[in-house]
Parts: C-alpha cells; structure tokens; sequence
C-alpha cells in the first residue's frame, strides 16, 4: 500500500463519514426546538439573524405565547429522530459526539506519529497563492499539479488542514460554550465567542462549512477520476481493484441509510427504550459536568435582557388562580419527606430564612438564552431548616401546574423535577421569590420557583407548591427524574 493512504486513514474516513451523518440529522433536531439564530444573548424576538420559521413572535404580542410556540415539527427524513422530538433528538447528539471526538483524536494522533502531518500541515505562507493558482486552474476546467512528493495539490492540503485543524475544533469549542454547567462555572469562556448564542451561531455557520467541504470534496472525487479515487479512499491503493471498491463504497452508503431509517424508526417507535439506551452513554458524561461544576456567575444590572422569554404557560387550576387573586397570602409552601422537621412555610416565613441576589443567566433547552436578577432564599438555607435525613439523595419539586391542560400534545400530569442533593447544596441554587426586583411574575412561576444556575431551565419548576427529600426517584412519576424526563424524555442531568 503506498504510504499517502494507510488503513488508518481509509479507517477514519469512514468513520467520520458515519459520525458526521450522525451529528448532522441530530443536531438539526436540537435545532427544530428553537429554529432562530442570534448574536444577543437576550434573544430579542424579532432579531433574529436567521429563522428557519414562518412563525413570528414580538414582544409586544397581545396574544400570550411562550417558546414552546416556536417549536417546529421536522421530518425524519432531515432530522434525527424528527417529530418535535428534542430529548431524543440531544440523545443522539451527544452520544454522537464522544465517539467523533474520540475517532478525530485517534486520527491526529496516528497523523503525527506516522509522519502523515506533513501531507496535511502547511510549512510555508507560500501554500496560500499556489491554492489561489490551483483554483484558478480547476476554474479553467483543468486539474492542477499535486505538490512534488504529496499525494494533494495546494488547495487540497489548504482545504484538509483547516477542516481537521481549525473548523473541527472550532466546533468542539462552541459546542462546549453551550453547555450551561461549563458558562455557568467559567462565563469568560462564553464571551469568548460573544455569548451562547454567538457559540450557537457559529456552531450552525460550522455545520454549514462542514457540508460546503463534503459537497466540494465529492465534486473533486468525480473530477479527478471515480474509479481511481474510488480506489483510494476505499481500499487505500489508487491500483487496487476498482470494482471492488465501487462494491465495498456502495454497500457502505448504503449501509448508513438504512441504519439510519432504522434508528428513526426505532427511536420513534420505541422512544422509553432509546432514551435508556443512549442514556447509558450521555447521561455518565451529563452528571459528571453537574456535580463538578458549581455556578460563579457574577452578571452586572447592565447585563439583564429587555426581554426573557416565557416557557410554559401558567396553572388554570382554580386553587392557583384563587391564591393568585390574593396575591398568594393562603399560600404553603409543604416541605417533607425524609426529613426530622416537616413544614408548611408561608412566603413571610420563607423569607424569613434569608435572602440571596443574584444576575445569572437563564439557558432554555430548547436554546434561548436571557439574563435576570433573581431574589430568594438559598436553598441550603431551607435545607438547615428541615434537616435531611443522611439517606436522602435527591430533592423533589412539585409545581401546581397540569401540563394536560397547559401543554397538552397527549402529555398529563402535574410537573415536577427532581436534582441530586449536591445541585442544592450550591452556592446559587435559590429559592425565588423576585425576578428583576419585583415580586416574582405569574408567567415567571409566581409564587416560587427554583433557579439552579448550572443547569437548563427544565430544571428550575415553576410555580412550586411543595418539596420532598427522598432517596431514589424510582416511585416517583414514571422514574426517569423528572416530568420532561418522563413525557418528552430529556436527560436527567441537564449540564449540556
């Protein structure tokens, strides 16, 4: 085999073809949730840069809305799995990624051991006019010369060494400046890329470059020759039998599209079963990022957004608009479980307890972001108060709130979450009662909601009503950790 393409090159090269599907058709999922793209951080609606939407949203709308309005329902024919399916859909992004990351660590690591980086990495400013000249000459309708002992021209190596080198990593690294726990933890890293919604942008632009490179690569597989480069990239020998080739090429594609028509259906069919599937990979590397990171968010009253969407509408249950007249005077908060003092706290009692400000930033899983000053009460505060008992692991919240009346979409139920007993021990885990130094807002989970500011904003319930030590979440809804969890089958771990 001669050695500008040994198997290991042959290797990756199909592999990253198979991971980059993967990445491509989940990742436009994840983008069906929130198909609108911003360079603010506060996300105003109808500033957008770019939407993917024919529905429009203002400010100022008469009509109430929130974010799950601006969903889209995409076909499995473009996204992975489609049909509003963001759980499943961040399930198989993430899963993806560990894997893509893994095969391009391999790669670069083979490409500097065998001495591969010199077909790959420029040594002289000299390559950038001959890839200008090489261009030209393909622009003539002619095929310009590889460098002497290279198996690429000038534009070829131009092309592969800013796609592994450069457009790779810049897509783990905006990827990575989405992450909640990681901007939470480090918010330098997200001014980086101007907020999370320049890395969100950018990842998008990223992807775009991605599939420009893939189309141009194939054009300039048909240009130089089918068989010959058929050969090459299959086999790894441009002599190599070339029907061989084409056979073993064709059966690979073909083998990608029906694993994938089969993971859709699959994960459509039997979404339960996927998210435990998937989970097995995601979720180690979710709750790892939550249990080490703790929030060090410190945003100035400069930083808060003119506006911050809402995400759910309020309870209409007669119980909560009774109390919501009152202006919550009747309200209880219930704390219990595995505690040594249960109690039922009036809002009076609960701020009682102390009170924390802080401006933090809320990320939407569905990708929108805002700023906001939040009041309350330090959840270890109430937490000194009641006294866990030392087998309770996790916290339960229960909000007043029937998502079958509120949502619908076939979902039931009260909403609740549920975080491990370390998420509410962190410095800005809070109990809020203010939101922007009012009382906290109807929409915004009046009379109390939690703020747990490493995570997404799944995890902070609305209009609570009571919270339960307890030591596994097994009996509790359907087990998974949570209502979205249960009924839309998000991770339960939200640091990514």
């Amino acid at each position: 085999m001669p050695e500008f393409f040994p198997y290991w090159v042959v290797v990756t090269h199909f592999l990253n073809i198979f991971f980059m599907v993967l990445l491509f058709r989940s990742g436009i999922e994840v983008l069906s949730a929130f198909p609108k793209l911003y360079w603010d951080d506060g996300c105003p609606p109808g500033r957008e840069w770019l939407r993917f939407s024919k529905k429009v949203f203002g400010a100022d709308s008469r009509t109430p809305w929130t974010s799950l309005d601006e969903e889209e329902s995409w076909s499995p024919l473009l996204a992975l799995p489609g049909r509003k399916n963001l759980g499943l859909g961040r399930h198989w992004h993430f899963m993806t990624v560990q894997f893509w990351i893994l095969t391009g660590a391999v790669y670069v690591a083979l490409v500097f051991a065998t001495g591969y980086w010199h077909y790959l990495i420029p040594t002289h400013w000299s390559l950038v006019p001959d890839s200008i000249n090489s261009i030209g000459t393909y622009l003539r309708f002619r095929i310009p010369a590889t460098i002497p002992g290279q198996p690429f021209e000038p534009a070829q190596k131009l092309a592969y060494f800013v796609v592994i080198f450069l457009l790779a990593p810049l897509q783990i690294a905006t990827g990575a400046a989405m992450s909640p726990s990681l901007l939470a933890r480090f918010p330098w890293y997200g001014r980086l890329f101007g907020g999370k919604q320049g890395a969100r942008s950018l990842h998008f632009l990223g992807m775009c470059a991605f599939g420009v490179f893939i189309v141009l690569h194939v054009g300039m597989v048909i240009v130089h020759g089918l068989p010959t480069e058929l050969a090459t990239i299959v086999l790894g020998n441009p002599d190599a039998d070339r029907r061989l080739a084409l056979g073993i090429g064709v059966t690979g594609l073909l083998a990608i599209v029906v694993f994938h028509v089969v993971i859709c259906w699959f994960s459509l069919r039997h979404r339960r079963r996927t998210q435990r599937l998937l989970g097995l990979v995601v979720d180690p590397f979710e709750r790892l990022l939550s249990r080490r990171l703790t929030s060090r968010q410190r945003f100035g009253a400069e930083d808060i957004s003119p506006y911050h969407r809402v995400n759910g509408y309020p309870p209409t249950g007669e119980e909560y608009q009774a109390l919501a007249a009152d202006d919550f005077r009747a309200f209880r908060l219930s704390v219990g479980g595995l505690v040594a003092r249960p109690m039922n706290l009036t809002l009076r009692e609960l701020r009682g307890l102390g009170e924390q400000r802080q401006v933090t930033k809320h990320n939407c899983i569905q990708g929108w972001t805002a700023v906001a000053e939040w009041a309350g009460v330090p959840l270890v505060r109430l937490m000194e108060e009641v006294g866990p008992a030392p087998v309770a692991r996790y916290v339960v919240f229960y909000a007043m709130d029937d998502k079958g009346l509120t949502e619908g979409e076939g979902r039931y139920g009260f909403f609740y979450e549920t975080i491990p007993l370390h998420l509410a021990s962190n410095p800005q885990t809070i109990l809020a009662l203010e939101m922007n130094g009012s009382p906290l807002p109807v929409e915004h989970g009046a009379p109390l909601r939690v703020r747990i500011e490493t995570q997404l904003g799944f995890k902070m319930v609305k209009w609570i009503c009571g919270i339960e030590f307890v030591e596994d979440i097994n009996d509790i809804g359907m087990g998974m950790g949570g209502w979205r969890e249960d009924q839309q089958f998000y991770a339960d771990a939200a640091g990514i």
